[in-house]
């Protein structure tokens, strides 16, 4: 393909500019020449990078659950990071106890197409700690399920079905580029 293109270039540069052989000589000419074939190749490839999956190949909501897209952007270190998904409800609590909400995610898979998505199952149901509260009143407080923990991804979006009340938010995780090492433990023979 490449060839074809500085062939191609090269007819019309014959055909148009007679003199060009004496033009390439001049150091103006040919850093021109470079940054415009630097711009357009880089373009093009920066072009290929940005190009996401459509969601609407995937399914419709089901009734009484909604479709949630978690959409991040790329980056050349997208292998060292990771996504926590949570999904949850506000809900009015007392001021001490930890609440969680009981749930759980399924992986399902979009057939003919190579991809997953996630299915998030529950009756809104709430647990709670049951200390005595010696604060009193109230407040309204995200109470979400186990997390879900999955690569992070800036080419593919994150479609998740959720039921219907619920919402979804996620935390991103970063790891070092650095490795560290865990000592050996010498043990009483």
């Amino acid at each position: 393909m490449i060839n074809i293109i500085f062939s191609f270039i090269g007819t019309l540069i014959e055909n148009y500019f007679p003199n060009f052989k004496n033009m390439i000589k001049t150091t103006q000419f040919t850093k021109t020449i470079f940054i415009f074939l630097t711009a357009l190749f880089s373009s093009s490839f920066t072009a290929q990078t940005f190009i996401k999956v459509n969601t609407d190949i995937f399914p419709r909501a089901e009734k009484n659950q909604k479709k949630v897209v978690i959409d991040v952007p790329y980056s050349p270190t997208d292998a060292n990071k990771k996504i926590e998904i949570f999904v949850g409800k506000d809900m009015e609590t007392d001021k001490c106890n930890q609440y969680s909400l009981s749930g759980s995610f399924v992986k399902k898979d979009l057939k003919g197409w190579g991809y997953d998505y996630l299915v998030f199952n529950s009756n809104g149901n709430a647990v709670s700690t049951m200390k005595a509260c010696l604060e009193p009143g109230k407040k309204v407080q995200f109470v979400y399920a186990q997390g879900y923990l999955t690569d992070y991804n800036g080419r593919m979006p994150i479609v998740i079905y959720i039921p219907e009340g619920f919402s979804v938010k996620y935390k991103i995780y970063k790891a070092d580029s650095e490795w560290y090492e865990a000592p050996e433990v010498s043990e009483k023979k």
